[in-house]
């Protein structure tokens, strides 16, 4: 079809006439320094701190440190083909991570991605990686038990949903075993876990994730990992980011328990980034606002209030000490922005006391509260024998005769630390800690030798799984003590029918 001069003219004044222009302005910033994870760039003059910035290899960094003559950036990602004089463009957004129910059972990187071989994530949700944490009237308090299905753990210093209890030691004292059986332990209780590994061994984390898998918890887990090949922000930002996946979670009503494995890391991590940033060192060379880096993530952990869904995150900070020394900086910083701690001792854990909780270190400033009745009832002498049981034990190392008093408190002592010996990976029911706490506070553990001990509860669970299940029933679905008369007459019958080995 062929048109005339009118027509082609008439056509081209109506297309240009009905152009509109929307003019796009891009801030745009110049190179000057890159390396260690972290790069400084002039021109960026209306950037905002904590925005995401790009670079020209489709990488992304933050804004930290806004200066007179340029920006601080920090890089979430590789940067060996960065190079100094080469641009970096503003996004205008903030940090967000992605979010949902599709990301339980996937390991993910600092920044959310998958890192499983799995595939993407299907979902489009974003949450910010930083946000204020819930105020004090948007919380209630901490009263419905998270059982850990450790004895020692949930009898001495328990925990509740919307805690926050700090797990310390010294390394190679089993810290992470303590948090990993807390995981394993949910199974069955509609509680989302996420584990968050900061600068540890690629293996390590694959290990760990195997061992999940093999007791079916990453059913309920998600695995975040910021390991230790990385640069120094993505073991800094890897905690909020997974916070941000639990708050999802949390405002929709739901319980998330979240171990940080272990903050000492992220602190050295931070310390790294702000020393390279030329902020100025303070205490230990860790930079002024090393407090404000743990206080605002923790701050985040609570038991929100009904209004709001009633939803929780109770979490597990690990921090490492040297040397058992908990009045170093970061150890003192943290216990004093958690509910309380578990003190793990080099000294127990060699001895073969594990878990190597301390009794007289360790405690929950929730306390009671954050126990079943049951679990109360039970446990209301134990940290008394436990506490008075090594002072009797040094003392009757001189040989001094003992009267029948101190010899009986000695006895107990000793079998209390017996039974509150457990092995990793295998969490018990709350119905079998009560139940042997409560034979042992009664008394029946006191002529049974401590080396049968163990067995003593084996078979004593397994007698009343088959004779009085009703007991372990009810004591599972009342959180309560049953008839203690038929209790104390079913854990006697069997007491005078066990044979201990000879020697």
């Amino acid at each position: 079809m062929q048109m005339n001069k009118e027509e082609l003219h008439s056509l081209i004044k109506e297309r240009i006439s009905s152009f509109q222009s929307t003019p796009k302005i891009e801030e745009i910033g110049k190179l000057t320094y890159i390396g260690d994870g972290i790069a400084r760039a002039t021109g960026l003059e209306n950037v905002l701190s904590g925005e995401l910035l790009e670079f020209s290899n489709g990488t992304i960094g933050m804004a930290q440190s806004l200066e007179k003559k340029d920006v601080g950036i920090v890089i979430f990602g590789p940067y060996s083909d960065i190079h100094e004089g080469d641009i970096v463009k503003r996004t205008g957004r903030i940090m967000e991570v992605p979010v949902g129910e599709a990301m339980i059972g996937r390991v993910v990187d600092a920044l959310g991605n998958p890192i499983d071989g799995q595939g993407p994530i299907p979902t489009t949700n974003t949450r910010p990686a930083e946000v204020e944490a819930p105020g004090v009237m948007d919380r209630q308090t901490v009263a419905e038990p998270m059982q850990t299905g450790i004895k020692a753990i949930d009898a001495l210093v328990p925990i509740g949903r919307g805690q926050r209890e700090l797990i310390i030691g010294d390394r190679k004292t089993g810290k992470t075993s303590i948090a990993i059986d807390t995981i394993l332990n949910q199974r069955g209780k509609d509680v989302i876990c996420i584990y968050v590994a900061i600068g540890q061994k690629e293996s390590s984390v694959r290990n760990l994730t195997e061992t999940l898998k093999k007791h079916r918890a990453m059913d309920y887990t998600i695995v975040v990992s910021a390991s230790a090949s990385q640069p120094a922000p993505m073991l800094y930002i890897a905690p909020y980011t997974a916070t941000a996946m639990a708050e999802e979670f949390m405002y929709n009503g739901k319980h998330v328990l979240i171990v940080y494995d272990d903050l000492s890391k992220q602190a050295a991590a931070y310390r790294e980034m702000s020393l390279l940033l030329r902020r100025p060192p303070g205490r230990e060379a860790y930079p002024g606002d090393i407090f404000y880096l743990h206080s605002r993530l923790l701050e985040r952990s609570a038991k929100l209030s009904n209004e709001l869904g009633g939803g929780s995150i109770t979490s597990l900070p690990i921090v490492e000490t040297q040397a058992g020394d908990i009045s170093a900086y970061i150890p003192t910083n943290v216990i004093s922005i958690t509910d309380g701690q578990i003190f793990l001792e080099s000294d127990l854990f060699f001895g073969g006391i594990r878990p190597a909780i301390s009794a007289g270190l360790s405690v929950s400033r929730v306390g009671g509260s954050a126990q079943t009745k049951a679990m109360k009832k039970v446990s209301g002498t134990l940290r008394l024998d436990l506490a008075s049981y090594p002072e009797l034990e040094a003392f009757t190392q001189f040989g001094s005769d003992l009267d029948a008093s101190t010899q009986q408190r000695l006895n107990r002592g000793n079998r209390t630390v017996e039974v509150l010996k457990q092995d990793v990976h295998k969490p018990l029911p709350l119905e079998e800690q009560v139940i042997i706490l409560f034979a042992l506070t009664n008394g029946y553990l006191d002529v049974i030798p401590v080396r049968d001990i163990d067995r003593f509860e084996t078979e004593l669970m397994n007698n009343l799984e088959f004779s009085h299940p009703h007991l372990l029933e009810a004591i599972r679905e009342t959180k309560q003590l049953p008839d203690t008369e038929e209790l104390l007459k079913a854990i006697e019958t069997f007491a005078s029918g066990f044979v201990p080995h000879s020697h």
